[in-house]
């Protein structure tokens, strides 16, 4: 038994099952093991659910760098965060995000542990935003930081909502809204610097 295969079992389970059906119980009969297992190499579900969420964001943060590193405008930024979006609903990763943001409302220990996980995400999102702004009048105005929360917030809220919503793809259609926001801010602000003159934002 390794804990990569426990860890491979919570991810499923949380996917199937949601943070309340996710317990050692349950972990353990999606993986066919003992739940006593998953105390010994984890100490605890908790433990166990947040190794699944770092195997997650590990993975995920790598295609998310790559996509993200040659966006050079709002409405190139939003497209390619639609695609990464449908591809995370698709295998359920913000499914698996987003019932543990759900469960830690519940537990201070374990909120503070996901705050520290979802901090790489929303620098990840400030640094694609001030390169798409760089160069533009939006530069000065805009405020990164806060874009940059919203932008993760977003990302977490449309799935925990779309679960009320018979048609799912409601939160694609968010996104089409959006990137045509974000084209006609472009068309207003006029011809930005070329991308080569830009100056990037943090990484």
């Amino acid at each position: 038994m390794t804990k990569a295969r426990i860890i491979d079992a919570a991810l499923e389970t949380i996917k199937r099952e949601g943070i309340v059906g996710s317990s050692a119980r349950a972990i353990a009969r999606t993986g066919g093991f003992n739940q006593a297992l998953i105390f010994y190499h984890f100490g605890s579900v908790d433990e166990v659910l947040l190794a699944a969420v770092d195997k997650l964001s590990a993975t995920r943060m790598a295609s998310y760098e790559q996509h993200l590193a040659g966006v050079r405008s709002l409405p190139e930024l939003v497209a390619v965060g639609a695609r990464l979006y449908a591809e995370d609903l698709r295998d359920g990763h913000i499914t698996v995000l987003a019932q543990m943001l759900a469960g830690s409302s519940s537990s201070p220990e374990l909120s503070r542990q996901l705050r520290e996980r979802f901090t790489p995400w929303i620098d990840l999102a400030r640094g694609a935003i001030a390169r798409a702004v760089a160069g533009t009048p939006f530069e000065q105005v805009l405020p990164v930081d806060d874009l940059a929360f919203a932008v993760t917030s977003l990302f977490m809220g449309i799935e925990l909502l779309d679960h009320l919503d018979d048609d799912r793809a409601r939160g694609q259609a968010v996104f089409g809204t959006v990137e045509l926001v974000a084209r006609l801010m472009e068309s207003f602000a006029g011809p930005s610097a070329p991308a080569g003159d830009r100056q990037t934002g943090p990484a």
